[in-house]
C-alpha cells in the first residue's frame, strides 16, 4: 500500500529556501525564518506526484511548541489558498494528514512556520494510498475526534455523513473531507472552537428535550436546591444577570437565598426587593454591618431550607440547565454529599471562553489548587455540621469550606458533573480575569491547607506557594532514618547512556540512603564489563546483577525487585539524567504516604520539551503521555504541568513505589506485556488495589525516550506491539476510555488537552 517518495526522511533535501528563510548558524536548528511569510520551493516533487490520495508526513523541530505549516500547489493558474493544505504540527512530533491531489502540480511551495523562529525540517514526504484506505482513515479520525461518534462502527459514521450531506446538497465524500479537515484546527486555546463546541453540545433543542423529558418523567427524588449568593455593591447589570440565570432554570425545585453585605450603593437593595416580590422563591436578608464574603455567605445560608446548597457569586451566571443536571446527578448518585461541575469564563458582553473541563475527584490536585471552584454543590446538613464558612480565609473561603468537609465525606460521595454549568465573570481585578487580581488569595489558601492538615494530625507537613499564583505545594516529611531505596536500572551495554545516568544520580542526588542495582541483560562489550567492575569498587551502593534471558522489561524488573534490599523501589531507565537534586527526596516523600501507590516524575527530552507529565488513559487507543512536546516552561492545561496531582498511571522510566505494594499486585506483567504498556497495567493494578497514583513536577529528569530499546520498526516488533495493545484492551476494556483524571469533553486523539 505504501510507496515512500524520497529517502528515509522524505524529501527534506529537495527544499530550497526562497523567501524570508536563511541558515540559522546554530547547531540545534538548521533554518531561521526572518519574516512573517517564509517559504521554500520543493524542487522536482511535481514530477513524482500523480493525481490521487496521499498521506503527507511532516516533522518540524522548532523553538515553538505548536505551529501550522502549509503546502501550496500551482496547477498552472498560480498559487492560491484553495490549492493549499494546512499541516498543524507539534514540536518534534510527526504530523500526518491525508490529501487528495487533483492533478500534477507545476510547482510546490512549502511554508514551514507562521512567525520568526529557528527550526529544522526533519521529515517531509508524500506517500500514495488507495481511496478505501483514505476513507477509512478519515472515518477513524472522526470517531476519535467527535464524542458522539465514539461507539460508532465506520459504516455507521458513513451512513450518518451521507444523510447529513444530502441536506447540504453535496456528496458524502466531499462532506467527509470537510469534516476531516476541520479536525486539524481544534485546540483548547481556540475560543472560536469553543463557540463551535457550545453550538454542538448545548443546542437549544437538546436542552428543550431534557426539560420535556423531566416534565413527563420527573426524577424520583426532587430535592429543593438552595442557591446561596452574598452580594456587595454589585453592578446592577451583572446582579440582574446573576438572578435571571437562576430564574431561567428548567428545574423548578429551587430557592434563592441572598444576603446583602451592607452595600453602600442604593440600587442593590432596590433590585433585590424587586426580585423578592416577583418570585416567592427568592429570599433576601440585608446585613447592617459589612462582614465580607464569609460572614455574608453565612447570612445567606441561614435562609436556606433546601436539601442541597449551590454557591453563586454575585456577578456570575448559572447555565439554564445547571440545577437540572445537579438534580439528575443526585438521582444517579443518591449518596452524593458534594457535587461540582465544569465551568468557563464569561466577559462583560456575555462572550464565553476558557472552558475548564475538570478531573473527577482528585485529592492531590485539590491540595495543589482549588480546581473544584464552580459550580460547587453541598448538602446543607454537611455545611451546617462544619459551621458554615470560616472567617479569616477570605479569598480562599470556598477552598477552606471543602477542606473542612473532607473529614466527613467518603471519596465516592464527591461527584463530578462533566458539563459546563457555571459561567465565571471576567472583570477588571477579578480572580477570573487574572490570578494576580487578588494576591491575598494564595496566603489564604496556604492557611486553609495548613489548618486542614493540622486537624488531620499532620501538622508536620509544610504548605508552600506553588510554581504559579494560587497554587500550592504540600511538602511531606521523610522519617528518620531515611528508608533504603533500591534503584533498578536494566541495561545491555550502551555505556554512552548508562554512565551519564549513573553519574547524575550519584553526583546530584541529595537523598543518600539508596542502592543502585544495574540489571545486566547480557552485555558483551569489554568496556561495559570493565566499567561494571570499576563502578562497584568505587561506590559500595552499586551492584551489578547478571540477567541471562531475552529482553523482557517486566521480567527483568521483577527479578530486580526480588534482589532489592530497599523498602522503596525505583524503576529507572538507563537513558535518564537527573536535573533536580531533590528528585528522589520528593518522590520518596510521596511514595511513603499510606494512601499513595506509584509516583512519577516530570521528564524532558534533551531539547527541553516535555516527554512525560503523567499518563492519560485512552490517548491513541490505550494510553499516552499528557502534554507531550510542550516547552519546559509551559504551565499546561490549567497549570497541570506545574502542580502535584493524582493520575491513573505514570511511566516506568522513572517510577517510585513501596516494595510491599509492588509485591502485593504481582509486579509487572511478564507474559502479556513484555515491552510496552507494562507500566500502565501496573499502575492500574495499584489503583485497583486502593492506592492513588501521583505525579509531581518537583522531580525533574531528562529522558532520551528509550533510545536503548529502539522503535517498533520490524514486522516482529509490530506484531508484538499489536498483541500488547490487544492485551490491554481485553484486560481493562472501558476503563481505557474513561480516565477519571481526564475529562470526556477532551480529545483522545492528541496529548494537548484540546477539546474533543
Amino acid at each position: 500500500m505504501y510507496e515512500v517518495l524520497g529517502g528515509r526522511e522524505g524529501n527534506v533535501t529537495a527544499l530550497t529556501p526562497a523567501n524570508s528563510v536563511q541558515f540559522s548558524g546554530v547547531d540545534d536548528y538548521c533554518w531561521c525564518s526572518v519574516g512573517d511569510d517564509p517559504w521554500f520551493v520543493w524542487q522536482d516533487i511535481g514530477r513524482k506526484l500523480r493525481p490521487g490520495w496521499y498521506m503527507v508526513e511532516l516533522r518540524i523541530r522548532s523553538e515553538i511548541s505548536h505551529g501550522i505549516a502549509r503546502l501550496s500547489f500551482d496547477y498552472g493558474d498560480g498559487f492560491s489558498e484553495a490549492t493549499s493544505v494546512a499541516l498543524p504540527f507539534t514540536n518534534g512530533q510527526t504530523a500526518k494528514r491525508l490529501y487528495y491531489l487533483e492533478k500534477v502540480p507545476k510547482q510546490v511551495r512549502f511554508y514551514p512556520i507562521e512567525r520568526s523562529s529557528k527550526f529544522s525540517v526533519e521529515r517531509l514526504h508524500f506517500t500514495p494510498v488507495i481511496s478505501i484506505f483514505a476513507r477509512n482513515r478519515m472515518l477513524r479520525r472522526l470517531r476519535n475526534h467527535y464524542g458522539h461518534y465514539k461507539d460508532f462502527a465506520l459504516s455507521s459514521i458513513w451512513r450518518d455523513l451521507k444523510a447529513r450531506a444530502k441536506t447540504k446538497e453535496i456528496s458524502t465524500q466531499e462532506f467527509l473531507c470537510q469534516m476531516y479537515n476541520e479536525t486539524f484546527f481544534v485546540k483548547h486555546h481556540d475560543n472560536g472552537n469553543y463557540a463551535e463546541w457550545i453550538a454542538n453540545n448545548e443546542r437549544s433543542e437538546i436542552l428543550a428535550l431534557a426539560a420535556i423529558a423531566f416534565q413527563r418523567n420527573p426524577f424520583n427524588r426532587q430535592p429543593i436546591i438552595s442557591v446561596v449568593m452574598p452580594v456587595y455593591n454589585t453592578s446592577e447589570n451583572f446582579l440582574r444577570k446573576a438572578i435571571e440565570s437562576v430564574l431561567a432554570q428548567s428545574y423548578p425545585c429551587w430557592e434563592m437565598c441572598i444576603a446583602d453585605d451592607a452595600s453602600s450603593v442604593p440600587h442593590v437593595r432596590t433590585v433585590l426587593e424587586e426580585y423578592s416580590q416577583r418570585d416567592s422563591r427568592i429570599k433576601v436578608t440585608c446585613r447592617q454591618v459589612n462582614g465580607h464574603i464569609s460572614a455574608a455567605s453565612n447570612s445567606a445560608l441561614a435562609l436556606a431550607t433546601g436539601e442541597y446548597v449551590v454557591l453563586l457569586d454575585h456577578d456570575d451566571e448559572l447555565s439554564a440547565q445547571a440545577l437540572f443536571f445537579v438534580a439528575e446527578a443526585i438521582n444517579h448518585n443518591p449518596s452524593a454529599r458534594i457535587l461540582y461541575s465544569d465551568e468557563d469564563k464569561i466577559d462583560e458582553n456575555g462572550h464565553r471562553t476558557e472552558p475548564h473541563f475538570k478531573s473527577d475527584w482528585n485529592p492531590d490536585l485539590f491540595f495543589s489548587q482549588n480546581y473544584i471552584s464552580h459550580l460547587g454543590v453541598y448538602r446543607l446538613d454537611l455545611i451546617s455540621k462544619i459551621g458554615g464558612f470560616r472567617t479569616g480565609v477570605e479569598g480562599s473561603q470556598d477552598h477552606d469550606l471543602l477542606l473542612r468537609c473532607l473529614p466527613h465525606v467518603k471519596p465516592a460521595e464527591i461527584v463530578h458533573i462533566p458539563k459546563v454549568l457555571y459561567h465565571w465573570r471576567m472583570l477588571e481585578g477579578s480572580t477570573a480575569l487574572a490570578a494576580e487580581g487578588k494576591s491575598y488569595t494564595t496566603d489564604a489558601g496556604i492557611k486553609a491547607l495548613q489548618d486542614y492538615f493540622s486537624t488531620q494530625g499532620l501538622s508536620e507537613l509544610k504548605v508552600e506557594p506553588g510554581l504559579v499564583t494560587n497554587t500550592y505545594r504540600v511538602c511531606y516529611p521523610i522519617p528518620q532514618p531515611e528508608p533504603l531505596v533500591s534503584l533498578l536500572i536494566p541495561t545491555r551495554d550502551r555505556l554512552e547512556l548508562l554512565i551519564p545516568c549513573l553519574r547524575s544520580i550519584i553526583d546530584k542526588t541529595t537523598y543518600r540512603n539508596y542502592e543502585i542495582i544495574i540489571l545486566d541483560n547480557e552485555s558483551i562489550e569489554s568496556a561495559t564489563l570493565d566499567y561494571f567492575k570499576r563502578i562497584q569498587t568505587e561506590d559500595g551502593r552499586v551492584r551489578v546483577l547478571p540477567y541471562h534471558q531475552p529482553f523482557n522489561f517486566s521480567a527483568i524488573n521483577n527479578y530486580g525487585v526480588q534482589q532489592a534490599r530497599g523498602e522503596v523501589i525505583g524503576l529507572i531507565n538507563n537513558d535518564v539524567e537527573v536535573i533536580s537534586p531533590e528528585w528522589l527526596t520528593e518522590m520518596v516523600s510521596h511514595a511513603l504516604r499510606p494512601e499513595i501507590g506509584c509516583v512519577g516524575a516530570k521528564l524532558y527530552y534533551s531539547d527541553n520539551t516535555i516527554q512525560h507529565a503523567g499518563v492519560v488513559l485512552g490517548l491513541g487507543g490505550v494510553a499516552g503521555h499528557s502534554h507531550k512536546y510542550f516547552p519546559r516552561s509551559a504551565s499546561g492545561y490549567f497549570h497541570r504541568l506545574k502542580i502535584i496531582q493524582n493520575l491513573s498511571a505514570v511511566t516506568a522510566a522513572c517510577l517510585v513505589v513501596r516494595k510491599a505494594i509492588y509485591e502485593q499486585v504481582g509486579g509487572l506483567e511478564e507474559a502479556g506485556l513484555r515491552i510496552a504498556f507494562n507500566d500502565v497495567d501496573f499502575c492500574l493494578k495499584v489503583r485497583e488495589a486502593g492506592y492513588r497514583n501521583l505525579w509531581t513536577p518537583y522531580a525533574e529528569l531528562y529522558h532520551h525516550e528509550s533510545k536503548s530499546r529502539g522503535t517498533e520498526s520490524t514486522p516482529e516488533k509490530v506484531k508484538r506491539f499489536n498483541k500488547e495493545i490487544e492485551f490491554m484492551k481485553v484486560k481493562w476494556g472501558e476503563k481505557l476510555q474513561n480516565d477519571p483524571f481526564y475529562n470526556p469533553n477532551l480529545t483522545l486523539a492528541r496529548e494537548d488537552f484540546s477539546i474533543g
